[in-house]
């Protein structure tokens, strides 16, 4: 159910910033839509997967995602998911990224959003209420940004292979798979990626399989099921790629955040 405000009332609430929360069962899919607002949503459980135009981002426990104002995007959740989101004036999101990315909240922070679930949406800017929602606003523009995302690049032919990809990511593509059907070169494929993308073949190819893993592996996937779809040769050659991009075993990431 939504706690505090309806969804469609959000942005006729005249506060700078604003709490609710709403729980999602296993499966659910928001479709495209988008807010007037920035909001940054997190979750206790389960995994969320946001799709936009430019890239996907995967939000595991204990994070957060913050998405810009007017940003059309695709939610998709994994395990039963209970959000808490914050909604930001549009005026004051200027310190805040341009675009979506996956971001820590540290215990503090957490504590904090968990006390706005219970603000009511007209509190009084001058009472503790609004105090609580002032430093929010603060911590909010100091979260560490998390290795969570995967970008799409805009030219369409390349942006529908990246697609393709995720449906069944392999360690073992190369670039000679994607430039050759695409009919350009090597160089100028290499070129165009990371033109379009920010990142290498090779750097995105490893953040689409991690994407893509994280949320079997919350789901209780076995690690090596994991690896061996992906097309490593071993579990460990896996969780060593694992704890180098996220600092942690899956094992003990998973502990950490589940």
């Amino acid at each position: 159910m939504v706690r505090n405000v309806r969804i469609e009332a959000v942005d006729a609430v005249p506060r700078p910033l604003i709490a609710m929360g709403h729980d999602y069962p296993d499966g659910h899919a928001l479709p495209a839509h988008w807010h007037r607002r920035g909001q940054l949503i997190s979750g206790a459980t389960g995994v969320l997967v946001l799709a936009t135009p430019q890239g996907t981002w995967v939000m595991p426990p204990q994070c957060g995602l913050w998405i810009p104002p007017g940003v059309v995007h695709e939610v998709r959740m994994i395990g039963a998911v209970t959000t808490q989101s914050l909604f930001l004036d549009p005026d004051l999101a200027g310190g805040m990224p341009g675009h979506c990315e996956v971001v820590g909240l540290s215990p503090f922070v957490r504590s904090l959003i968990a006390k706005a679930m219970d603000v009511p949406v007209e509190y009084d800017p001058d009472s503790h209420a609004g105090a609580l929602m002032a430093l929010l606003r603060h911590e909010m523009r100091q979260l560490p940004v998390q290795p969570l995302s995967l970008p799409f690049p805009a030219n369409g032919a390349l942006a529908a292979r990246c697609r393709r990809f995720l449906l069944k990511p392999t360690v073992h593509a190369t670039i000679e798979d994607w430039s050759g059907p695409l009919g350009v070169s090597r160089r100028a494929f290499t070129r165009l990626f990371r033109q379009e993308t920010g990142l290498s073949f090779v750097e995105w190819r490893q953040q689409a399989c991690l994407v893509t893993a994280l949320p079997r592996l919350v789901a209780g996937e076995p690690v090596t099921t994991v690896a061996l779809d992906l097309g490593y040769d071993n579990p460990a050659a896996f969780t060593t790629m694992f704890k180098r991009v996220l600092g942690a075993s899956p094992r003990a990431y998973l502990k950490r955040y589940g």
